[in-house]
């Protein structure tokens, strides 16, 4: 290499290193990613895991379930957004287990006992869900419209006589500690 060709290539690395990452920062169309704050504080899994929920995102937020369960044990209400996370992928069998153990833990805990009523609803088990749901109501004093529905929802299953004719499908709300809900559409 001829030594001009090193001393050009040589100022201009250094010219580049001497680039402060806002100088790309300000550009509008900036193909970098950005660039992390240190001085943020990071978001629980079990907070991230309730976003998810409410996104849709039902894998994610069972692994970020997953992951708060590593960190703050099975307490009741990981359990419950486990069996949450579970009823949204589907996983009927593991939903119910798990929100059974969230409401052996909690038995007073209205948004358990709703989540579980709304598992046993999907399992054809409505006899058993409304008991859930009645006691799920009595705690909450009858002020969550989404427990109060689902109630509705189980009577009028429990009390359908003509089981020939399908039923239509009712979306069913879970409810979350703190006043969120998730609306759950079964699926064909």
């Amino acid at each position: 290499m001829p030594r001009s060709a090193f001393w050009t290539l040589t100022f201009l690395c250094l010219g580049l290193l001497g680039c402060s990452r806002s100088d790309f920062d300000e550009l509008p169309d900036n193909p970098f990613a950005p660039g992390v704050d240190i001085r943020k504080e990071n978001t629980q899994p079990l907070e991230a895991g309730h976003r998810l929920m409410a996104a849709g995102e039902y894998q994610l937020a069972y692994e970020s379930f997953t992951l708060a369960a590593v960190d703050e044990g099975l307490t009741p209400e990981i359990l419950s957004s486990l069996g949450s996370a579970n009823l949204g992928l589907g996983r009927l069998g593991q939903a119910e287990e798990l929100l059974r153990a969230a409401v052996k833990k909690q038995p007073d805990w209205p948004e358990s006992l709703n989540n579980l009523g709304v598992v046993l609803m999907e399992r054809q088990k409505f006899a058993e869900a409304e008991q859930f749901l009645r006691r799920a109501v009595a705690l909450d004093n009858g002020e969550s419209d989404a427990i109060r529905e689902n109630l509705r929802v189980a009577l009028a299953k429990l009390d359908a006589t003509d089981h020939s004719e399908p039923q239509e499908t009712q979306p069913y709300n879970l409810v979350q500690r703190g006043g969120g809900s998730y609306l759950l559409r079964r699926t064909p």
